[in-house]
């Protein structure tokens, strides 16, 4: 099945059972979703919900802004009806559904290429506008990103065994000393001349965080991914996932993360003159 293919059937079942409350916020109802993946056993299907639900949390969203839990009323024959649980979900409810169901089932699986194709049309559509922004809002836009990412990097490696501010502090010096070469946070802060106070992630430019955000990224996916379940492996995975990104970025030719120029201001500079300049009264 060609890429237009999947994502036609899909858009067209998918949406098909799409509701609108009264204020005009899409939802869907899991009863309704449940056959057209083909569950036919609620407790089934319900376990899947379940793992997404899971999966919600873990990805540091609300889950109860997703995953709605309500009743609906039934036929059960001769008119009789009764009533029975169902959540109301999200669009992104059913896509992480979609993620944790059975991928044996065709309709899954093709269900997930729908799925990442929608992704993938929006990552280019935020592309597209992510490039005509200075360098400065891209550096603000990216920091703000790796700020909330290393909220769900530090909650993944607490759930690997890395537990105390000290285990966290060497669990990221990993990671930098991999991403940089085998320079560690007090190296990478002396290279580029900051105080005490300063965050080198404050003084960087926007391809030197962008780096340190795939790093952070790629390091949460894979100690869940692999269930790494103490302190020492959970190291040697951040190491080995900021070495690999640097091995990427000397495939790709470009600049390594420590040669990177410091730029002028830091994001607490940028964030100060956005600050005053909204502030200041319109003409």
């Amino acid at each position: 099945m060609t890429e237009k293919n999947v994502s036609d059937q899909h858009q067209t079942t998918f949406d098909g059972i799409r509701h609108l409350d009264a204020d005009g916020n899409e939802y869907w109802s899991a009863r309704e979703l449940a056959p057209l993946l083909e569950y036919l056993q609620w407790r089934n299907f319900a376990q899947v919900v379940d793992k997404a639900r899971v999966a919600c949390q873990q990805a540091g969203k609300s889950v109860t802004d997703h995953f709605a839990d309500i009743s609906k009323m039934v036929e059960i024959g001769s008119g009789a009806r009764r009533e029975v649980e169902d959540v109301r979900l999200s669009r992104y409810a059913c896509y992480l559904i979609v993620q944790n169901g059975d991928p044996s089932k065709p309709v899954i699986a093709q269900g997930q290429t729908y799925f990442a194709l929608q992704t993938r049309r929006q990552e280019l559509a935020d592309d597209k506008k992510f490039a005509q922004l200075s360098e400065d809002e891209k550096r603000l836009a990216i920091r703000h990103e790796l700020a909330a990412h290393n909220k769900h990097l530090a909650a993944a490696a607490k759930d690997a065994g890395v537990n105390s501010p000290l285990d966290y502090a060497i669990f990221q010096d990993h990671g930098y000393k991999g991403l940089y070469g085998g320079l560690g946070a007090k190296d990478i802060h002396a290279q580029k001349g900051l105080k005490k106070s300063q965050k080198i992630l404050d003084h960087m430019g926007s391809t030197e965080l962008a780096a340190n955000l795939f790093r952070a990224t790629q390091t949460e996916e894979k100690l869940r991914r692999d269930k790494v379940s103490n302190k020492t492996l959970a190291n040697k995975t951040h190491f080995e996932v900021g070495h690999k990104v640097r091995q990427t970025i000397d495939e790709l030719g470009g600049t390594m993360p420590e040669k990177l120029p410091v730029p002028d201001h830091s994001i607490q500079q940028i964030e100060s003159a956005k600050n005053k300049e909204l502030k200041k009264p319109k003409e």
